[in-house]
């Protein structure tokens, strides 16, 4: 609060001192004309304008109206902030109870005072931060000060005024305060864990910096030692960051923290006028995948096909992996050229999940595809696909002529709406 306002209230200081007059003034004048002792009056006075001004005054920092930051720190007490916070209300608790010798009461006002200022600074649109970590240290101030009050008055041989009924009062008080102000926060209040939100925040940071390291090196060992980051970008994705490096040979992209690569695209993808059969382009092709996508390529099968001729052919060779006859989510494209360097990839590296049992063959789901447009089936495509979040098995059926498809549950034989 205090570290905040310092900052984020311009002219604090002659504000206070302006407010800080307005008020003592007329308390001076008014206990000098009853003929009451005015210095300890004064200073209360004075530094309650204090408090006033260092949580009240409109400032540019703050969460949004009806918004309070209720994550506790751990470091409660031990932060600089929640220290600066204590001592705020500590030396007014204090004064206070010299001044009306009442200990009780007077630790139970000041917290009241301080779920007061939480909630104006909540609901005020003041441009403030409304804290539960400042109302639970502002309290802890108030208690230690009262506490520090009391012990002066007893060393001083002036013990408070009536213990019992300031207990009571004090009790009474605190109790109607916790009531009011816990029920103000509970109906009205937006609650935001910023505590929470900065330790996310702190995690993706230092996540990220890992996550470039992880994308250097893993360029390095795809393009090769010669590479040279020129930048990344990163963004969350749930919860893992989808990292891009961009080299002077190309760019990559993988997924942290699990580490795994799912494109990358050199920027030289023209053929090398290399000597590599088709045969021996597969072979790089599996070195390099079993490299990077040993996941990938375990019960996988290797197709190959090739575009252009001669040297300068390009060659890209897929892993497809099937189960039960049905083709698993799992992709790995591999593109490669005759002297096999690898050009460009993509990658879905994900479980093989279990499906339900398939139970419409590939006649049927042509027929009922059939049946839903009226135009025969060319080809078709037994997968796994997730349907409203749960893995299914389909036949994608294809109509060539009209460039569309038609997906079939192949457990229970209904049409599945287009996804996108």
């Amino acid at each position: 609060m205090i570290e905040a306002s310092i900052s984020a209230v311009p002219g604090l200081i002659a504000s206070w001192a302006v407010l800080a007059a307005l008020v003592a003034v007329p308390t001076a004048l008014v206990a000098k004309a009853k003929k009451r002792p005015w210095p300890l009056r004064t200073a209360l006075a004075a530094y309650v304008a204090g408090i006033a001004a260092v949580t009240l005054l409109p400032g540019d920092a703050g969460l949004g109206p009806w918004q309070c930051d209720t994550g506790m720190p751990l470091h409660l007490v031990t932060s600089a902030s929640s220290r600066l916070n204590i001592a705020l209300f500590a030396p007014g608790a204090f004064l206070a109870v010299l001044l009306f010798r009442r200990p009780a009461t007077v630790a139970a006002a000041f917290g009241a005072l301080s779920g007061a200022v939480e909630l104006a600074q909540s609901v005020g649109h003041l441009g403030r931060s409304c804290s539960v970590t400042d109302l639970a240290a502002n309290a802890t101030g108030a208690l230690l000060g009262s506490l520090a009050g009391a012990v002066w008055l007893y060393r001083r041989r002036q013990p408070p005024a009536r213990p019992v009924r300031d207990l009571v009062w004090g009790v009474a008080l605190a109790a109607v305060a916790v009531s009011a102000v816990g029920g103000v926060f509970q109906s009205r209040i937006d609650p935001v864990d910023v505590v929470a939100m900065d330790d996310r925040r702190r995690d993706l940071a230092e996540s990220a910096g890992q996550a470039e390291e992880w994308i250097a090196a893993a360029a390095k060992g795809v393009f090769g030692n010669d590479t040279e980051v020129r930048g990344t970008s990163a963004e969350q994705d749930g919860s893992r960051l989808r990292i891009t490096a961009e080299t002077n040979h190309g760019t990559l992209t993988g997924t942290w923290p699990a580490k795994t690569l799912e494109r990358a695209r050199s920027s030289r993808l023209r053929g090398d006028e290399g000597s590599l059969s088709e045969k021996e382009v597969a072979a790089a092709a599996e070195r390099f995948a079993r490299t990077w996508f040993p996941r990938n390529v375990v019960g996988s099968e290797q197709r190959i096909r090739s575009t252009g001729e001669g040297p300068a052919a390009v060659c890209t060779v897929l892993y497809r992996r099937y189960t039960d006859g049905v083709m698993m989510p799992m992709r790995l494209d591999l593109t490669l050229t005759t002297t096999g360097r690898v050009i460009a990839f993509s990658a879905r590296t994900v479980d093989d999940p279990v499906l339900p049992r398939v139970t419409i063959g590939e006649a049927e789901a042509k027929i009922l595809a059939e049946a839903a447009t009226g135009r025969s089936a060319d080809s078709t495509a037994l997968l796994a696909q997730r349907v409203e979040g749960e893995w299914r098995p389909v036949w994608r059926v294809n109509d060539a002529k009209a460039g569309q498809h038609i997906t079939i549950d192949a457990t229970t034989g209904e049409r599945i709406a287009d996804q996108g």
